[in-house]
């Protein structure tokens, strides 16, 4: 919780600025930022912070910069959201049933028909042994066809 109010980006700037312009006119750094901390209304250390930062945008001080560290922030808050992204599309995938491993849409049938058509009697199952003009069986052991016209009646 703040309490002190926020300074804008501007009054930032200009304090920054005074104190780097200030600095042969104080013994110290340290000294300057006091100085002028007072002046503008805000605590020492929160202006101290504020050089520091101004020394790294300038490239005096090593350490991310202000644009650097806006561009952190903006990829965390982006990682946040796609791993709550991701938890909560596991959790749904976990809720709905997987389809068949050989179903490819949900019109096709789970097990599918030969790609290719019949080419003969030789393809149909059960008849690659049997003669081509004799018909099979129809639950009584087939008859010669002399003895079938010839039966006794």
């Amino acid at each position: 919780m703040r309490k002190s109010p926020r300074f804008s980006p501007e009054v930032m700037e200009r304090a920054v600025r005074m104190v780097f312009d200030a600095k042969d006119q104080y013994p110290s750094q340290w000294a300057a930022i006091e100085s002028i901390a007072g002046k503008i209304g805000c605590t020492a250390e929160t202006l101290r912070k504020w050089v520091r930062q101004g020394e790294r945008d300038s490239g005096a001080r090593p350490g991310p910069t202000t644009a650097e560290q806006q561009r952190i922030k903006e990829l965390e808050r982006e990682v946040r959201e796609l791993r709550k992204t991701n938890e909560i599309l596991k959790l749904a995938s976990a809720y709905f049933p997987r389809r068949s491993s050989t179903a490819s849409s949900r019109s096709e049938r789970l097990h599918r028909r030969a790609s290719r058509s019949l080419r003969g009697r030789a393809d149909l199952p059960r008849t690659a042994g049997r003669p081509v003009g004799i018909p099979a069986p129809r639950g009584t052991p087939a008859q010669s066809g002399a003895a079938a016209r010839t039966s006794p009646a």
